[in-house]
Protein backbone atom coordinates (compact mmCIF):
# COMPACT_ATOMS: atom_id res chain seq x y z
CA UNK A 1 0.00 0.00 0.00
CA UNK A 2 2.46 2.20 0.97
CA UNK A 3 4.77 1.81 -2.89
CA UNK A 4 1.62 2.41 -4.74
CA UNK A 5 0.65 5.43 -2.62
CA UNK A 6 4.40 6.59 -3.12
CA UNK A 7 4.42 6.30 -6.88
CA UNK A 8 1.12 8.55 -7.32
CA UNK A 9 0.70 12.35 -7.26
CA UNK A 10 1.52 14.04 -3.95
CA UNK A 11 -1.34 14.46 -2.34
CA UNK A 12 -3.89 12.47 -4.36
CA UNK A 13 -3.36 9.14 -2.84
CA UNK A 14 -5.82 6.65 -4.41
CA UNK A 15 -7.57 9.63 -6.75
CA UNK A 16 -8.95 8.44 -10.09
CA UNK A 17 -10.10 11.34 -12.00
CA UNK A 18 -12.86 9.62 -13.84
CA UNK A 19 -14.33 8.32 -10.08
CA UNK A 20 -14.00 11.87 -8.46
CA UNK A 21 -15.30 13.51 -11.79
CA UNK A 22 -17.41 11.33 -14.11
CA UNK A 23 -18.85 14.23 -15.50
CA UNK A 24 -16.28 16.20 -16.58
CA UNK A 25 -14.57 12.60 -17.92
CA UNK A 26 -18.29 12.27 -19.52
CA UNK A 27 -17.88 16.26 -21.23
CA UNK A 28 -14.70 15.15 -22.54
CA UNK A 29 -15.51 11.83 -24.27
CA UNK A 30 -18.39 14.57 -26.14
CA UNK A 31 -15.81 16.50 -26.72
CA UNK A 32 -13.95 14.02 -28.16
CA UNK A 33 -16.87 12.50 -29.95
CA UNK A 34 -17.46 15.71 -31.52
CA UNK A 35 -14.02 16.09 -32.90
CA UNK A 36 -13.86 12.85 -34.21
CA UNK A 37 -17.18 13.26 -36.10
CA UNK A 38 -16.03 16.80 -37.85
CA UNK A 39 -13.17 15.19 -38.64
CA UNK A 40 -15.63 12.47 -40.49
CA UNK A 41 -17.67 15.47 -41.84
CA UNK A 42 -15.18 17.25 -42.87
CA UNK A 43 -13.63 14.61 -45.44
CA UNK A 44 -17.27 13.91 -46.44
CA UNK A 45 -18.15 17.56 -47.46
CA UNK A 46 -14.55 17.58 -49.34
CA UNK A 47 -15.29 14.13 -51.08
CA UNK A 48 -18.83 15.84 -52.10
CA UNK A 49 -17.34 19.04 -53.50
CA UNK A 50 -14.73 17.12 -55.03
CA UNK A 51 -17.32 15.11 -57.03
CA UNK A 52 -19.32 18.51 -58.31
CA UNK A 53 -16.28 19.96 -59.33
CA UNK A 54 -15.22 16.70 -61.02
CA UNK A 55 -18.79 16.45 -62.91
CA UNK A 56 -18.07 20.05 -63.44
CA UNK A 57 -20.88 21.59 -61.56
CA UNK A 58 -18.76 23.89 -60.04
CA UNK A 59 -15.03 25.31 -60.35
CA UNK A 60 -12.26 23.95 -58.24
CA UNK A 61 -11.46 27.09 -57.04
CA UNK A 62 -15.06 27.86 -56.08
CA UNK A 63 -14.94 24.22 -54.47
CA UNK A 64 -12.10 25.12 -52.25
CA UNK A 65 -13.51 28.45 -51.09
CA UNK A 66 -16.66 26.23 -50.37
CA UNK A 67 -14.78 23.66 -48.11
CA UNK A 68 -12.88 26.40 -46.55
CA UNK A 69 -16.30 28.56 -45.67
CA UNK A 70 -18.35 24.72 -44.53
CA UNK A 71 -15.52 24.85 -41.75
CA UNK A 72 -15.01 28.05 -41.26
CA UNK A 73 -18.55 27.59 -39.73
CA UNK A 74 -18.61 24.60 -38.18
CA UNK A 75 -15.13 25.46 -36.50
CA UNK A 76 -17.02 28.48 -35.06
CA UNK A 77 -19.91 26.31 -33.90
CA UNK A 78 -17.37 24.05 -32.14
CA UNK A 79 -15.50 26.93 -30.23
CA UNK A 80 -18.99 28.29 -29.70
CA UNK A 81 -20.01 24.74 -27.89
CA UNK A 82 -16.86 24.55 -25.96
CA UNK A 83 -17.22 27.62 -24.54
CA UNK A 84 -21.12 27.04 -23.50
CA UNK A 85 -20.05 24.07 -22.29
CA UNK A 86 -16.85 24.63 -20.04
CA UNK A 87 -19.17 27.42 -18.71
CA UNK A 88 -21.89 24.74 -17.40
CA UNK A 89 -19.28 22.68 -16.27
CA UNK A 90 -17.81 25.41 -13.98
CA UNK A 91 -21.13 26.88 -13.46
CA UNK A 92 -22.18 22.85 -11.78
CA UNK A 93 -18.98 22.71 -10.31
CA UNK A 94 -19.14 26.00 -7.90
CA UNK A 95 -22.93 24.76 -7.16
CA UNK A 96 -21.07 21.50 -5.54
CA UNK A 97 -18.77 23.31 -4.11
CA UNK A 98 -16.18 21.49 -5.55
CA UNK A 99 -12.38 23.01 -5.42
CA UNK A 100 -10.51 24.53 -8.06
CA UNK A 101 -6.73 23.06 -8.85
CA UNK A 102 -5.82 26.97 -7.92
CA UNK A 103 -7.66 26.39 -4.48
CA UNK A 104 -5.77 22.57 -4.03
CA UNK A 105 -2.84 23.94 -4.87
CA UNK A 106 -2.95 26.94 -2.58
CA UNK A 107 -3.77 24.61 -0.02
CA UNK A 108 -0.93 22.51 -0.58
CA UNK A 109 1.20 25.00 -0.57
CA UNK A 110 0.09 26.22 3.04
CA UNK A 111 0.03 22.38 4.42
CA UNK A 112 4.19 22.50 3.27
CA UNK A 113 4.42 25.82 5.28
CA UNK A 114 3.32 24.40 8.19
CA UNK A 115 5.22 21.06 8.03
CA UNK A 116 8.28 22.73 7.45
CA UNK A 117 7.61 24.99 10.71
CA UNK A 118 6.31 21.94 12.44
CA UNK A 119 9.86 19.99 11.56
CA UNK A 120 11.48 23.15 12.70
CA UNK A 121 9.77 22.98 16.12
CA UNK A 122 10.49 19.95 16.50
CA UNK A 123 14.05 20.37 16.33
Amino acid sequence: MSTQTQEEEPGKPGEDKEEHYPMLEAARKILLAGIGAMAIAQDEIEEFVQKLVDRGEIAEKDGRKLVREIMDKRRKRVEHAEAELTTRIEDILNRMSVPTKKDIDALSEKIAILTRKVEQLKK
